[in-house]
């Protein structure tokens, strides 16, 4: 009597990606694997050149591979490795990063996908990966664990919970989590704190903060002021890297696309920046419908997207810490809350926020927040080869 033998499974094979073939089969892969879920696809054109060196701004300070897993030919995963310089040199580090995470739910492949991660990044002296980030904290980062049937907004992730599972299966540890709050502005006597509009009265009587718009036409120029808060409000958190020059020019480019001056706002005093706020339409609403492509007729859903965007992602607000006691950011917080009235634009996200950011959570709890996604950045040690 014989016995039946289990057939062999075709080992994962990762390779870097060579090649415009190679490309366009990474830039595919979530399409494939998240078609039907709340995922939004991004403008195909757009990933393309993000991902091209001479293109993206990131390479003026950092390095990256990129690399597809396949069995038996198929694409069945796909990972980058990067070291961003600036960051550390920034933190006096030695750190390396790991992004664009998308595999099959399948026991081989996410193992062979860290391992030729952590592989190129040991090569070239880094001691702990981190991630999943795209190239760095600033784009989507972070692995869903909570909120999968919500539909991402701009620059969110969105992965199906099999992704956690994988990762800490393949013996990723948590680094940290970060929260994304779901803010209702029109419903600010029910929900928010009532200390808050004492708050910002107290601001502009008192300490005369008052807000501001900021210009298009000189956009580029409010980035440089954008910056000079961003880089000292923010230097604290885990995973900062201040804004360069290049950098700050991406981003003025980028902005110019999703402008709204309702929502694009500076606090002041005196003249002086003290803070700021930039609060984006959900350009993802726009994608939804395009479904990756400009042509034929994708572009015309977003030209036309103020008909039918009715949510906003708070991704930026802070204030300089020497101005923390002023009230600026309440008074930022208020000005949310009346834009809100006049726009209708009522509804909309905050974050990602740090878990560790008490400031921050405090300040959207009183607003009526609440958390409806957690993302979490995983790290792994590393043995320098």
């Amino acid at each position: 009597m014989s016995l039946e033998t289990a057939p062999e499974v075709a080992t994962v094979e990762v390779a870097p990606v060579d090649g415009p073939g190679d490309l366009r089969a990474f830039v595919a892969l979530p399409f494939r694997l998240h078609r039907g879920s709340p995922w939004i696809p991004p403008l195909k054109l757009e990933r393309y050149a993000f991902l091209t060196r001479k293109l993206n701004p990131y390479f003026k300070h950092g390095e990256a591979q990129y690399f597809l897993a396949r069995r038996d030919g198929a694409v069945v995963g796909r990972i980058t490795a990067q070291i961003d310089h600036a960051f550390n040199a920034y933190h006096a580090a030695s750190w390396g990063m790991f992004g664009f995470l998308e595999f099959e739910d399948d026991q081989g492949v996410l193992p062979a996908l860290l391992d030729a991660a952590a592989a190129w990044l040991a090569e070239r002296g880094c001691e702990r990966m981190v991630g999943p980030m795209d190239f760095s904290m600033n784009e989507e980062c972070g692995v869903l664990i909570e909120g999968f049937d919500l539909e991402p907004m701009i620059k969110q992730p969105w992965h199906p919970p099999y992704y956690q599972r994988q990762c800490e299966a393949a013996g990723l540890t948590k680094a940290v989590d970060l929260y994304h709050w779901e803010l209702h502005l029109a419903d600010r006597d029910e929900r928010m704190l009532p200390v808050l509009p004492r708050l910002a009265q107290r601001a502009r009587e008192r300490q005369g903060i008052t807000i501001r718009r900021m210009s298009r036409r000189r956009l580029r120029r409010e980035m440089d002021e954008f910056a000079k808060v961003y880089n000292a409000a923010w230097c604290r958190n885990w995973g900062f890297v201040p804004y360069g020059k290049e950098d700050l020019d991406e981003l003025a480019l980028t902005l110019q696309i999703v402008y709204d001056r309702n929502w694009f706002m500076i606090a002041e005093q005196e003249g002086r920046t003290v803070g700021m706020a930039i609060t984006i339409p959900d350009v993802n609403q726009a994608l939804k419908r395009m479904g990756g492509r400009l042509l034929p007729l994708g572009w015309w859903h977003l030209v036309s997207r103020q008909r039918f965007v009715d949510r906003m992602r708070i991704g930026f607000l802070g204030v300089l810490p020497e101005y923390e006691h002023t009230g600026a950011a309440a008074a930022l917080y208020m000005e949310h809350f009346e834009t809100a009235a006049r726009t209708g634009l009522t509804h909309g996200e905050a974050g990602w926020i740090l878990e560790t950011n008490r400031s921050m959570n405090r300040g959207l709890e009183a607003m009526g927040g609440r958390i409806v996604k957690r993302c979490r950045v995983y790290e792994r040690q590393l043995g320098v080869i």
